[in-house]
């Protein structure tokens, strides 16, 4: 071998080796970098107490939950409360995020990860005047080991996810949290507290006929129903009240009606439903035409509450400051409620039809079944066989 070439060969091998040493470095130092990431924060430490914004975004869907005074409200609905342990939640969530697993992936594995703009779900944090002081791309969840059987599939349930803090595909990386609660539908994030009738003594219906209209009343909350102007063959049937007794006493709403158009949710010519209550509450409920299992409902509140305790015949001296006492924090948490359920009246909502079940139901379905007459006499063997006997001269 001339020496020329040689020499030529052995400088091809210098730079082969020095790239594949480069090459090999790169990876170290990536690996390395990737280590010193597992278990750090991955957004950074940040005051969570300066977060007065959420925003969440999916393809064309967004929601905005924001703080409006010292109340968080859904933009998307109309400045309704939203649920504040929810986004409470979700933040401290997010400052807590460590990472469990660096990710190196090109942009063409992007779209396997979800995360591209179309398939990702982008997540900001932000302050007071709406701009943004974190935000991350949530992409695939992760899911532990399952079976067929699993009510999360065959995957089982979601135990991590992808996310992306910046932007291509670096700053990809593998959290041990599936963020489920991280949705751009806004009725999500509403807060769910409703009435609650309490020791219902009364309730009138009034439906579109007859038919669909009764009264119940009782002395108190203990004692049995009776239907006012009940006819003589109209008799209650006890197993068919037990649903009056807890009326409305825990509902739950599924979403607001926004600009609600009131002829065609048929809010103009309602279901009525007038309930009061032992403790001096009345509830009027308005049910309009049902869109599949959903219906319209308004609800106005009002109360008569007693101002002054009424001592009793043989009350103690000694046990007056202690009644007085009782009587006015009970006063104060009926005033507290009254407040708070009147809000109530400038909404419209969707309820499940199970909900207010028991005000769409008809006057003939609270009433015993009649029962028929009694059975006639029966006749003899020959009557009913319909065979007639001739007739013998001289027999009565």
């Amino acid at each position: 071998m001339k020496s020329k070439q040689l020499t030529l060969l052995v400088l091809a091998a210098a730079v082969l080796g020095g790239g594949g040493l480069l090459v090999l470095k790169n990876r170290q130092s990536e690996f390395a970098q990737a280590k010193t990431n597992v278990g750090g924060l991955l957004l950074g430490s940040f005051d969570v107490t300066s977060v007065a914004g959420l925003r969440i975004t999916q393809g064309s869907n967004s929601v905005n939950v924001v703080k409006s005074g010292d109340d968080w409200v859904v933009k998307e609905r109309g400045g309704y409360p939203a649920n504040f342990d929810e986004v409470r939640s979700l933040v401290r969530k997010l400052s807590e995020l460590k990472v469990t697993q660096p990710v190196k992936v090109g942009p063409s594995r992007l779209p396997m990860l979800e995360l591209t703009k179309e398939a990702g779900t982008q997540v900001e944090l932000l302050d007071k005047d709406g701009k943004t002081l974190k935000s991350l791309t949530l992409g695939k969840q992760l899911t532990a080991g399952g079976n067929d059987n699993s009510p999360f599939g065959g995957g089982g349930m979601p135990n991590g996810r992808y996310v992306q803090t910046g932007t291509g595909a670096d700053n990809i990386a593998v959290v041990n949290d599936p963020l489920s609660s991280a949705k751009t539908d806004g009725s999500e994030w509403i807060a769910k507290e409703f009435i609650k009738v309490e020791q219902p003594i009364s309730v009138v219906v009034a439906g579109s006929s007859p038919t669909n209209s009764f009264s119940l009343t009782r002395t108190n909350e203990f004692a049995d129903w009776t239907l006012a102007d009940a006819k003589a063959d109209e008799q209650l049937d006890k197993n068919k009240l037990w649903s009056f007794n807890s009326l409305l006493s825990s509902p739950s709403f599924n979403d607001l009606v926004l600009n609600p158009d009131l002829a065609k949710l048929g809010l103009q010519q309602p279901t009525k439903a007038t309930i009061k209550t032992a403790g001096g509450f009345t509830y009027e409920v308005k049910l309009g035409q049902p869109d599949g299992d959903n219906y319209p409902l308004q609800v106005s509140v009002s109360a008569e509450l007693k101002k002054e305790r009424e001592a009793g015949k043989d009350e103690k001296p000694e046990d007056k400051a202690k009644l007085d006492k009782e009587f006015a924090d009970k006063l104060a948490q009926q005033q507290e409620k009254l407040k708070a359920e009147q809000a109530f009246g400038k909404w419209t909502y969707t309820v499940s039809k199970w909900t207010v079940d028991a005000l769409l139901k008809g006057r003939s379905e609270l009433l015993a079944e009649k029962k028929d007459d009694a059975a006639k006499p029966a006749g003899s063997a020959t009557e009913s066989l319909g065979i007639e006997l001739p007739k013998i001269p001289g027999a009565q």
